[in-house]
């Protein structure tokens, strides 16, 4: 098993991290020269710092796995993207951005700059355009087909720009157009399907918490019920404190050991991904829990074992529950609320672990861009903001390991009540097992 998995991380490491080197290699540079720029003052440059877009650039998905301590170069990955037409392309990542260099002439200063391009791919005889959509397009940050316009269309284009649309970067913002290169085009958001660096990061979670357990079960497999030592130890330890301490306590015996896969699997599932999300570089640095797409989907699991999996009892209290006649007919008052309920206990499950994985992220982004920030008032604010952002930094960060845990097992302990509740049989039934037990 162990030279199985030794395999597959190998494969997965030459898909995707062994056309990183090249693909940065080839990162094309571009120098853009301002000769009759004003010059740019060192406070200016500070006060244009946009701390919104700096923070949910680090939060946000992407095309490529940013480098560590850059915010330019990144390992590139797949896009698998479907056009217009119907067909299906596959590419690199970097295909879709070069580096460009940002020059004054009058002041010296020089920044590197990741902006999007246009990627050209021949196929059956037709040119097919594809680019990463800018921010003033409302696919922004998404891969869509690009479609050159005729005159008039340009034309009118420009027109609908100069009647006041919204002006994003010194670009309007024209409905249904994308304006890339200096120039617009006609966009078409495809049907997006691509490795991003979220899918990677739940792929690595998913391989790295299947070696986490499989490496118990070797080890028993082995050494029978010799306690283990070590990362095995920790390992037990953990998994009896969530079976004894919460899913046996709750379920029982029985109806433990038939729901603790799902449970467990979930507590080192949210746990796995809360701490790679707080480790910078790479397989680290993606905000899975902070991305309420995952969140949602983990409560939607809880609410499909819950609900199909309830027993009669369970729906009797849903549909007919125990209250007086007036609450229940012939207004359905108690039945709309038992509904209602059913769908608030799993956006509940989504909403606080995506609420909270997110809050310490931002917290710590905060702490960071504030020694930029303050670098406008001078070399003594900058150094004494640096000293307790930094100190502020690793207190979050700290505090962040444990709420990793505590989420985690916050989780699994409320979809572990959830089901308990499904699970409940009612009082004449368990008055009617608790006779035969003492017969």
């Amino acid at each position: 098993m162990r030279k199985k998995f030794s395999i597959f991380a190998l494969l997965l490491a030459a898909l995707f991290l062994l056309p990183a080197s090249p693909a940065l290699a080839q990162e094309k540079e571009k120098v853009n020269t301002v000769e009759n720029a004003e010059p740019v003052l060192e406070d200016e440059k500070e006060s244009g710092l946009d701390v919104k877009e700096i923070i949910f650039h680090h939060l946000g998905d992407g095309y490529g796995w940013e480098v560590p301590f850059s915010h330019v170069y990144r390992i590139p990955l797949p896009v698998i993207v479907r056009a217009e037409d119907g067909k299906w392309f596959c590419f690199s990542s970097a295909k879709l951005t070069e580096v460009e260099i940002v020059k004054d002439l009058k002041t010296g200063w020089e920044k590197e700059e990741l902006v999007s391009v246009i990627h050209k791919v021949e196929r059956d005889g037709k040119t097919y355009l594809f680019s990463i959509a800018p921010h003033t397009s409302a696919n922004k940050n998404k891969v869509v087909q690009l479609f050159p316009l005729t005159s008039a269309q340009d034309q009118e284009a420009f027109e609908k720009a100069e009647e006041g649309a919204e002006v994003h970067g010194g670009v309007a913002a024209v409905p249904g157009y994308a304006y890339v290169d200096g120039a617009y085009y006609r966009e078409y958001k495809t049907w997006d399907i691509s490795i991003t660096k979220n899918v990677l990061a739940l792929f690595i979670t998913t391989v790295i918490v299947t070696m986490m357990v499989m490496g118990v079960v070797r080890w028993y497999a082995r050494k029978g019920f010799k306690a283990p030592r070590k990362g095995m130890g920790f390992m037990e330890m953990l998994i009896d404190f969530v079976y004894t301490g919460v899913i046996k306590s709750t379920l029982g015996a029985v109806k433990g050991r038939k729901f603790a896969p799902f449970l467990l699997t979930c507590f080192f599932f949210i746990l796995v991904m809360n701490l790679l999300g707080l480790i910078v570089i790479f397989p680290g640095g993606a905000n899975l829990t902070g991305n309420i797409a995952v969140t949602l989907v983990l409560a939607v699991l809880t609410f499909i074992v819950t609900n199909v999996l309830g027993k009669k009892h369970y729906w009797k209290e849903i549909f007919w529950p125990d209250v007086p006649m007036f609450l229940k007919c012939p207004l359905p008052i108690m039945q709309l609320i038992e509904i209602f309920g059913i769908f608030t206990k799993p956006a509940a499950l989504c909403v606080r672990l995506f609420a909270n994985m997110m809050g310490g992220h931002m917290i710590v982004i905060t702490l960071t861009v504030l020694i930029f920030i303050f670098a406008a008032f001078g070399s003594a604010a900058v150094g004494a903001s640096t000293v307790i952002s930094v100190l502020f930094t690793i207190f979050m960060l700290l505090i962040d390991v444990l709420v990793s845990f505590i989420q985690a097992y916050v989780f699994t302990m409320l979809s572990t009540m959830f089901i308990a509740m499904a699970q409940e049989e009612g009082h004449e039934h368990e008055a009617g097992e608790h006779d035969a037990i003492e017969a």
